[in-house]
């Protein structure tokens, strides 16, 4: 009642008459004067002086006027603000991501998206993937990008996309000439691994305990850089996803051979959400881009993997 009475008001001020405010909004005059008849009556003020044919304000009713004509502003400065948002021009994306996502690749993703929405502010966080579960789940991270999945019943997984564990290796180390290599193969190598409650680190437990086969890490390290770059000098092989080192593979740095070993060759990389949270502007559209990218990661075979 409120507001149609301040707006017929504001459109017969406008106008200079009833009449003409009537044509205009397709109201009866009758109906406007009875909504500006109440209105005078619920602010105990006349806004219109009476006995005129066109419409003078009093001193309340010019007051009444512009804080109308704000309200109309506050509004539409609202309205652009929530198409910005719609539009992903402003606002804030919350990203947690394990480290081996953090590569060229995901470098240029994120750099493409922000050329596209320059107003959006980024905030990239790399850690555990159960320390990514977590911030997802209390808010701190919009979307996340986990190694396997999770069981967590109030995580989303939105999109998965196969990447087993690979042996990586420099194109002249002894595994590189291999088409496959096996646990009791891999144990004779020298290893550079993550240490203990990193994800790989776990599931190659797992499957040494299945196969009764153990693994002997001559170097353990927390930095997935450290681990390609150890595997790139040469003596040592790793053991990482693909998409990890991808832009070493693509550039002949390094080489990817597969490691068979139950479960190892099925393990998939998920993008997370929390459920019942829901994303609009700048989260969405990020996660729509990096679920069309796991796709392609799903996808993506080196020329030289046999």
């Amino acid at each position: 009642m409120w507001d149609n009475a301040l707006h017929y008001f504001y459109e017969a001020a406008n106008m200079g008459s009833m009449r003409l405010a009537s044509d205009k909004i397709g109201v009866a005059v009758s109906s406007i004067s009875r909504q500006i008849a109440q209105l005078e009556q619920q602010m105990g003020v006349a806004l219109i002086e009476r006995g005129r044919r066109s419409i003078r304000l009093t001193e309340a009713g010019e007051h009444t006027l512009e804080f109308y004509r704000h309200q109309i502003a506050d509004r539409e400065a609202l309205m652009n603000r929530l198409q910005e948002l719609r539009e992903v021009k402003t606002g804030r994306v919350d990203l947690a991501v394990g480290e081996g996502f953090l590569g060229n690749a995901f470098t240029a993703i994120i750099d493409g998206f922000h050329a596209r929405n320059p107003g959006m502010t980024l905030s990239v966080t790399s850690c555990a993937s159960s320390e990514i579960v977590r911030m997802v789940l209390d808010d701190e991270a919009h979307i996340g990008m986990i190694l396997h999945t999770t069981n967590e019943p109030k995580i989303r997984t939105r999109a998965t996309a196969a990447q087993p564990l690979m042996v990586l290796c420099a194109p002249d180390h002894p595994a590189a000439r291999m088409g496959s290599i096996d646990l009791a193969t891999l144990a004779e190598f020298d290893l550079c691994l993550p240490p203990k409650g990193f994800r790989i680190r776990t599931m190659l437990n797992e499957a040494e305990r299945r196969e009764q086969i153990w693994l002997e890490a001559k170097m353990v390290t927390t930095s997935l850089l450290m681990m390609r770059e150890m595997a790139k000098a040469g003596r040592m092989v790793t053991i990482l996803p693909a998409f990890s080192a991808q832009t070493e593979l693509d550039q002949g740095l390094l080489v990817a051979r597969p490691l068979i070993a139950t479960e190892l060759e099925h393990t998939t990389i998920s993008l997370i959400h929390r459920v019942g949270r829901q994303l609009d502007g700048g989260p969405a559209r990020l996660l729509a881009i990096l679920e069309a990218k796991l796709k392609s990661w799903s996808n993506w075979k080196h020329p030289e993997t046999p």
